[in-house]
């Protein structure tokens, strides 16, 4: 019993560590429209809208805005989530972020509703 488990537990960190995050830069985002991916690239800017409805935080990754070419989501329940604010912490750096690409009016966009999602490079 124990020689199957010790034979088996190197198999199976093998085949889990074996599975792969797709990275990709900002300007192919829109070519993945449903599928969990890490996009790498420069933040140019974001924008807290505190007085909006849901209170977002829009986060342009690729260009500035209105012409980003992903746009990262933080709706404001999940802020508090985040120890800092990211649309200051992040401008002008470049990060990694991984989630679901989806669309808003024909543009990509990532709702990050963690700090685990984005890492600085």
């Amino acid at each position: 019993m124990i020689k199957t488990i010790l034979l088996l537990a190197p198999l199976a960190f093998i085949a889990f560590s074996g599975i792969s995050q797709t990275v990709i830069q900002p300007k192919d985002a829109s070519k993945y429209i449903g599928q969990t991916v890490t996009v790498c690239g420069k933040i140019y800017g974001g924008k807290y809208l505190d007085a909006t409805k849901n209170k977002p935080t829009f986060i342009n990754m690729g260009a500035a805005y209105p012409n980003q070419q992903l746009t990262l989501v933080i709706w404001g329940d999940d802020r508090k989530n985040f120890t800092y604010a990211p649309e200051e912490k992040f401008k002008n750096k470049t990060v990694c972020v991984t989630g679901k690409i989806e669309t808003f009016k024909n543009k990509p966009q990532i709702v990050v509703d963690k700090e685990a999602q984005i890492k600085e490079q």
